[in-house]
C-alpha cells in the first residue's frame, strides 16, 4: 500500500508526457490521469509538505497556460507542448484539490 502513491506519482508524469506526445485530447487519459492525481494528493502528501505542495501546485497551474502559448509563438519548440501541459494540468489539479481539502479539513477542525 505504501508504493501506491509514489508509484502513481511517477505513472501520472510519465503518462502525461507520453499522451501529450502521441494522443493528445483523449478523454479515457485525463480520467485515467485525474484517478492518479487524487491518488497522489491522498496517499503523497504529507502534513509538512502541504504547504510547499500546494505552492507549486499553484505556480505550476498558473503558468500552464502560458507555456502553452509558447509552442505558438516558437513553433520549434513543437507542437507536443499543449497536449503535455494540458494533461499535466489535467494530473496536478485533482491532487492539488485533494491536499487543499485536507488543509482546510486540518485548520478547521477543533485542537
Amino acid at each position: 500500500m505504501v508504493a501506491i502513491g509514489p508509484w502513481s506519482y511517477l505513472g501520472g508524469i510519465v503518462l502525461a508526457l507520453l499522451a501529450g506526445i502521441f494522443a493528445p485530447a483523449n478523454a479515457m487519459i485525463m480520467w485515467v490521469l485525474g484517478l492518479l492525481g487524487l491518488l497522489v494528493g491522498l496517499l503523497n502528501v504529507t502534513d509538512k509538505e502541504v504547504q510547499l505542495f500546494l505552492t507549486a501546485a499553484i505556480a505550476f497551474l498558473l503558468s500552464a497556460n502560458s507555456l502553452v502559448s509558447v509552442s505558438a509563438v516558437i513553433p520549434a519548440v513543437g507542437s507536443w507542448m499543449p497536449g503535455v501541459f494540458s494533461y499535466l494540468v489535467f494530473f496536478t489539479a485533482p491532487a492539488a484539490a485533494i491536499v487543499a481539502v485536507k488543509a482546510l479539513y486540518s485548520i478547521s477542525k477543533d485542537q
